[in-house]
């Protein structure tokens, strides 16, 4: 039996249906990519599309610099001058930037609102939104993610959000560190730009989670309706100027809202005859009988319509309903293989109705909430994702991977609960938190990792990733090893977690991703360049971990305008016969000498811009406890050259072109 509510709805569906006259409304523009292709897309200058995503950006040699636009091909029509309405708008998108050469950032990207479809502004800090000799011809409203300082252009930091108005001189601006959002970390970035036009405001939020916050980065009161009176064009653009900074759009939605229905059109009066003619009808009883014969069979026919109508409707939602259920119960019959399920309710009760003061992180899948389950008095870690394509791609493979994996340094899955549109994975809490958040403390007050308990925490990562590579029934590529991704439980031993980008591979066969996933700083030379992912990828990044834990420092710092990649300093050092000096200084040297030396020459080795040099990670765990001899590290970092002749067809530019265009291509990276 259906419920109540949806009868009732459709009582007055129904109602309306039978005796309501049609009306006819004017249509709000939308459109939703949740990948690219070039069917409704113009792309210009350098942007370029692969495998479902905007390039807006190439990786040139530096110095050179780049610039390139993505735009809608359908103009959309804001203003209507005969209800004088300016329609609000929403967009949402995920973008990432991110760099090779992590000291040659700039300058970033903007999302715009232009008159102009066809022009490509200059690159540099124009942002390809304005041409250098002419800046005041190109008319624009953009919001600007920049991640390069312009005193030219009074910007406030090199990591801000703003609005521009055919300018690049910011209305206002906003950093959104303070929110926790570093615009160049190389992490996917959802953004929201909402314009409310009833409010005169604009509103700009940014999540590393496909979550909306509830509080917005920037809020800008400002009235665009003499901007949006011309047809619009809508899009991206980005450059660089001298760097290697690469931006890229992963998805793109967007609406205007707020149009009336249309009035209805009202048959004209002829309003200069002044005359009047006067009727007088003289009543006809069989006329009145044969009218009302024809009232009760018209209404009979009406009502029989709307009946079958009804029927119809009912049957739909129904079906629809019917095929709900279906697939949640083929979604959960790929689950009966993974531990317990929860409720959604039981969830819900745990984390407070998934309260904001419940977030104690997020990660590859979603946002993760600290849940307190009253009726046995346990902890538990809920990850929170909305049930979407991606999200159940992610979902499934961190089920399918941790359900049969075994290991004292995996984080434990206790169940899995998939109601409400939204999947959720519950798991061990670990009362330490992540090692990042160990490594760099925010207070004083904060608990200090001593040598004992770091020394412990990368053996036990070498144990868990050696079980991973070479004693699984499978072999399994984590893809982003991160100090973010280790957690710590009360007796601060390591257990590897977030396994949303994951590959399970027979032994026999190396895995290929159509798309670089990870994090920037932990990513291998040959895994950007190539995008292959294989045991020695995940060695690299264990590598610059162990770098980390040694030295207290990030994988990449800024000191003062420059970037600093942490195995170029630490080899630097070594190159100095001064690696020792790379020790956390917030340990005091309380540590053994040889035992710190050992760790960093082991970083280092692991961390090999050359993969044919890098250890297994059985060899690494065989070192750390005194079973092998360590590797030997060249004083001098390698340089590596990687060159592919092999011909790029459009095929692996736009995956659904169907035409196939040959062209011959060399591409080649350097690494110092």
């Amino acid at each position: 039996m259906l419920p109540r509510k949806l009868l009732v709805s459709f009582f007055f569906f129904f109602m309306i249906f039978s005796f309501s006259k049609p009306v006819v409304s004017a249509t709000n523009m939308t459109f939703d990519f949740s990948s690219f292709t070039l069917r409704n897309i113009t792309l210009l200058g350098d942007s370029y599309l692969r495998n479902g995503v905007i390039g807006l950006t190439r990786d040139l040699n530096v110095p050179t610099s780049s610039a390139g636009a993505v735009i809608y091909n359908n103009p959309i029509t804001f203003y209507d001058p005969e209800s004088n309405i300016t329609a609000s708008f929403s967009t949402r998108f995920c973008f990432s930037i991110n760099n090779v050469n992590p000291g040659s950032f700039g300058d970033g990207l903007a999302f715009f609102l232009s008159p102009n479809n066809r022009t490509l502004g200059s690159p540099g800090g124009y942002l390809g939104l304005v041409n250098s000799s002419q800046l005041t011809s190109n008319k624009f409203v953009a919001v600007e993610f920049d991640t390069r300082l312009d005193s030219h252009f009074n910007d406030p930091n090199e990591n801000h959000v703003g609005l521009d108005i055919d300018s690049l001189i910011s209305i206002k601006t906003e950093d959104p560190i303070l929110q926790g959002i570093d615009l160049k970390s190389g992490n996917s970035i959802t953004a929201w730009i909402d314009y409310k036009n009833d409010q005169k405001k604009l509103r700009v939020y940014l999540s590393y989670s496909s979550f909306k916050p509830e509080n917005p980065i920037m809020t800008v009161g400002i009235d665009l309706s003499d901007y949006l009176k011309e047809t619009i064009f809508v899009g991206f653009s980005a450059s660089t100027e001298g760097s290697t900074e690469l931006h890229q759009i992963e998805n793109w939605s967007f609406e205007t809202i707020g149009y009336l229905p249309a009035r209805p059109r009202l048959r004209p009066h002829n309003v200069s005859d002044s005359s009047v003619t006067v009727t007088v009808n003289i009543p006809n009883i069989d006329s009145d009988k044969k009218h009302g014969k024809r009232v009760g069979s018209g209404f009979g026919i009406a009502v029989t319509a709307s009946f079958f109508v009804f029927l119809a409707v009912l049957g739909y939602f129904s079906a629809q309903k019917l095929r709900g259920i279906r697939r949640t119960r083929s979604f959960k019959a790929e689950l009966v293989t993974c531990p317990r399920e929860f409720s959604y309710k039981e969830l819900m009760l745990a984390t407070k109705g998934f309260h904001s003061n419940r977030i104690i992180g997020h990660g590859a899948f979603g946002t993760v909430y600290k849940a307190l389950f009253l009726s046995s008095g346990t902890i538990a870690a809920v990850k929170r994702s909305k049930h979407s394509h991606e999200g159940k791609t992610e979902f499934l493979a961190e089920l399918s991977i941790i359900a049969g994996l075994r290991h004292k340094n995996l984080v434990q899955l206790q169940g899995w609960c998939v109601e409400k549109g939204e999947l959720l994975l519950v798991y061990d809490f670990m009362p330490n938190g992540s090692l990042d958040k160990m490594l760099y403390q925010e207070s004083e007050l904060d608990p200090l990792l001593d040598w004992s308990h770091r020394l412990n925490i990368v053996v036990g990562l070498a144990s868990v990733l050696t079980y991973l590579h070479q004693e699984c029934e499978q072999r399994v590529i984590h893809r982003d090893i991160k100090t973010g991704n280790i957690l710590l439980d009360g007796n601060f031993n390591a257990r590897l977690g977030d396994f949303g980008l994951a590959k399970l591979m027979d032994h026999d066969k190396s895995p290929v991703s159509t798309l670089t996933a990870g994090t920037m700083g932990y990513l291998a030379p040959e895994y950007l360049q190539y995008g292959k992912a294989t045991e020695k990828t995940d060695v690299y990044s264990y590598g610059v971990v162990a770098l980390e834990v040694a030295c207290g420092r990030r994988p990449i710092e800024r000191e003062g305008y420059k970037m600093v990649n942490l195995v170029d300093w630490v080899w630097g050092l070594h190159t100095n016969g001064k690696i020792i000096e790379a020790a956390d200084k917030s340990l005091n040297g309380e540590f053994k000498e040889e035992e710190m030396r050992k760790l960093l020459l082991l970083g280092l080795s692991c961390a090999n811009p050359d993969s044919e040099e890098r250890p297994s990670m059985r060899r690494v765990l065989q070192i750390l406890n005194d079973e092998a001899a360590p590797v030997d590290v060249p004083k001098v970092k390698p340089r590596l050259s990687f060159s592919s002749g092999l011909p790029l067809n459009l095929d692996d530019i736009v995956s659904d072109c169907e035409d196939s265009m040959t062209s011959s291509s060399m591409c080649e990276i350097r690494i110092n």
